[in-house]
């Protein structure tokens, strides 16, 4: 049985639009199998072209536009034809030029549709911003957030019962959700990678991603990004995996890499839109202020955050659990499609974990790894509530009950992608 991620649905809508549809995300996370899949849906009824272009012999095939047509009309497709001709690139981010290529696809024939895969977003803003302005769709793929890993876990039933656990009411609801917490924290341990979570064994799990990264060091960094200081960005990694979820200090950070401050930022950026980390900046109402304040940084992925510390221990007995449901929350809230998420901290040290921001809408939403609350745990939250005035709703996360105490709604982890938006 084929499983189907939640985006395939969205990608075979976009079949009927003839905009260049782009799949951008991190290596392995499954682009090239949704492309396959598309392909072979569309094949059924179309005519289609598949390209690897990791594979070098299929450059000459779009190496020009000429190329590219001919290698169409070789394959079946019509100057004349009503309708549309499905092409599929996959890791279009090896040749520059092949953006413009796409683009005379665009501007010179109605009939051909494509759709695109690359590992970087690094790609979207030097290739493809400005030529292909209003010629195109982004689609960001992400690991599996909580329900497509209970689908790939064979737990189809659970994921279809998500939205019942809104109905629970009373404290202790841990016991009730035993299972789902038990997979939680599987998920919060090994990730989210498709290939990592259909893996058995804790050693088959660690053995993925260590392959995940060797193909991101040898395939972005060094073939695509040309980088050479790899032994100064490992080091990056590392410190950043040690200190996930912390605020990050710029001159620690430059003492143990060797990297000037403005290499430093460089590499940050690239690590950010090579889909490995998330930068979460404080929250001001001044946005001058969030652009100079120390952010924090998260793995998008905890299996890899894990996997750079060397620690795949039980979420439970953990000192850094908190951490890692701090990741796991913010994870859902992008793959859910939201990307605006700060921090908060006031001078007096109370904090909340995250303030999405939303078309006019700002939602402050505190973690808490616990099945117990005391009234501490409200104390970030009060302080920003009782200083935003406008703000009526906040979220705390927890694993103790589900109830609304005056403006904080209390929510289990399992349906924040579903809950908060």
């Amino acid at each position: 049985m084929v499983l189907k991620r939640k985006v395939f649905k969205k990608l075979k809508e976009q079949a009927h639009s003839r905009k260049i549809s782009f799949l951008i995300g991190a290596r392995q996370v499954g682009k090239t199998t949704l492309l396959k899949e598309l392909y072979v849906h569309l094949s059924e009824s179309n005519k289609c072209l598949f390209l690897d272009l990791d594979i070098f012999s299929n450059y000459e095939k779009v190496i020009s536009f000429e190329n590219l047509i001919n290698s169409l009309r070789l394959t079946g497709y019509n100057d004349d034809q009503k309708d549309f001709f499905y092409l599929f690139l996959d890791e279009f981010q090896r040749y520059p030029a092949l953006t413009k290529i796409m683009k005379n696809v665009y501007d010179n024939t109605s009939n051909v549709k494509i759709y695109a895969s690359g590992s970087s977003s690094l790609t979207i803003k030097d290739q493809i911003q400005e030529s292909l302005a209003g010629r195109k769709i982004i689609d960001e793929i992400y690991p599996l957030d909580f329900e497509e890993f209970l689908i790939f876990k064979g737990k189809p039933l659970l994921a279809e019962k998500l939205n019942n656990i809104k109905k629970l009411e009373g404290r202790g609801l841990s016991a009730s959700l035993k299972e789902y917490y038990t997979l939680m924290t599987e998920f919060m341990v090994f990730g989210g990678y498709p290939e990592v979570v259909l893996k058995k064994t804790k050693e088959e799990k660690i053995s993925v991603l260590e392959s995940i990264f060797d193909l991101y060091v040898k395939k972005d960094l060094v073939e695509y990004l040309n980088i050479e200081k790899i032994l100064g960005v490992k080091k990056l990694i590392e410190f950043l995996a040690v200190n996930n979820g912390k605020k990050i200090k710029y001159e620690e950070i430059t003492q143990i890499t060797s990297f000037h401050i403005i290499e430093l930022k460089k590499y940050l950026e690239i690590l950010e839109e090579t889909y490995l980390i998330k930068t979460v900046r404080p929250f001001y109402k001044n946005k001058n202020k969030e652009l100079v304040k120390i952010p924090k940084i998260y793995f998008i992925d905890t299996g890899v955050r894990n996997y750079f510390i060397n620690n795949f221990n039980a979420a439970n007995i953990r000192d850094d659990a908190g951490f890692l449901l701090e990741s796991f929350v913010l994870a859902e809230i992008l793959k859910s499609g939201q990307k605006n998420i700060k921090f908060w901290q006031d001078k007096n040290m109370r904090e909340v974990d995250f303030v999405l921001e939303k078309e006019g809408k700002t939602i402050p939403i505190e973690v808490k790894f616990k099945k117990e609350l005391k009234s501490d745990d409200f104390l970030g939250l009060k302080a920003f509530l009782s200083m935003h005035k406008q703000i009526k709703n906040a979220f705390l996360i927890t694993l103790d009950s589900q109830k609304k105490e005056k403006n904080i709604q209390l929510l289990q982890p399992y349906l924040v992608g579903r809950e908060i938006k």
